[in-house]
């Protein structure tokens, strides 16, 4: 072969960072060496795989052909030299999570994946839908696990376990005992919500699409902690997954409203690009979540430590 598996990495991480200096940051090489590399895999081939537009280097059409094959091949590569290690690991392993997953699930199976393979190296992203989505489509991310659906071609959508929303308030909230709450009703009300291209915006916005009439929103939060903290206060009405509420409801700080009218069910998904080699790694890790969720018919059954 005419081409080293160095002058791979640098192909791959210019693509990712888009820039030569911040690829040689990320493999530690000067960046002198990295522009080397690429100028030298280009020139062995005589062809061009990338576009610099401004100050970043783009991918052109050959690039786009040739990254998920470059990533695969880097990924059986570090599979072949823990082999020939005799590592007991099974190489590193980066997971993007959105924040209901992130915050209450992906830490549980990450502890349990590095149990029983204790020199594996796991790095997890917790970011909204769309991030988690753009991370695998540009192969910074192993595997995602978001919540609702995605669209993107060259990305795989598996559906892992269904998940539901539940809009909620503060005990002491006006409507707190009102019982079953129409539309009108609910649009009058301050919201507390999350931010626009998260799963559980786009959900909440679906379930609304044919009915007339905006959202009076208080304000915007990326994380479900906040809202849960937010509508605590007294100062709005939120909604979030049941699996991130359950034991506030168990204690009393908030209460779950009626909103018959509302189809807050979603599905959580594992996610990875088309052309993505999937490793021992990947395999494994999807395995544990499958396992977690076994027999399991929606998110909040999910058995997790109780947090008094």
């Amino acid at each position: 072969m005419r081409y080293t598996f160095r002058q791979l990495e640098v192909f791959v991480a210019v693509a990712q960072y888009e820039s030569v200096s911040r690829a040689a940051r990320a493999l530690a090489l000067s960046q002198s060496a990295a522009s080397t590399a690429l100028a030298e895999l280009e020139r062995q081939f005589d062809c061009q795989l990338l576009d610099r537009i401004g100050k970043r280097l783009k991918l052109n059409a050959l690039g786009f052909q040739l990254l998920p094959k470059a990533v695969a091949l880097l990924d059986r590569g570090e599979e072949i030299e823990e082999l020939l290690r005799g590592q007991r690991g099974i190489g590193s392993l980066d997971v993007g999570a959105t924040l209901t997953i992130g915050n209450y699930l992906a830490t549980l199976l990450i502890s349990d994946f590095l149990q029983q393979y204790p020199e594996s190296r796991v790095r997890l992203q917790v970011r909204n839908t769309q991030l988690i989505i753009e991370g695998v489509v540009q192969h910074e991310l192993d595997v995602g696990l978001i919540e609702g659906n995605c669209q993107e071609e060259n990305v795989v959508l598996q559906p892992w376990v269904e998940d539901e929303l539940v809009v909620f308030c503060s005990p002491e909230h006006p409507i707190a005992n009102a019982g079953p709450l129409d539309m009108d009703r609910l649009l009058r009300e301050d919201w507390i919500m999350r931010e626009k291209g998260s799963g559980t915006r786009l959900t909440l916005e679906h379930a609304m699409r044919h009915r007339r009439g905006r959202f009076n929103i208080l304000l915007e939060l990326e994380h479900t902690e906040g809202i849960k903290r937010a509508v605590e206060s007294g100062i709005g009405i939120g909604c979030v997954s049941r699996l991130a509420v359950r034991d506030a409801f168990r204690r009393g700080s908030l209460m779950p409203l009626e909103t018959p009218e509302l189809d807050l069910r979603r599905q959580f998904s594992f996610i990875w690009h088309r052309h993505k080699y999937l490793t021992t790694g990947m395999r494994e890790f999807l395995r544990l979540c499958r396992q977690m969720t076994e027999g399991i018919e929606r998110s909040d059954q999910i058995e997790l430590p109780y947090v008094p």
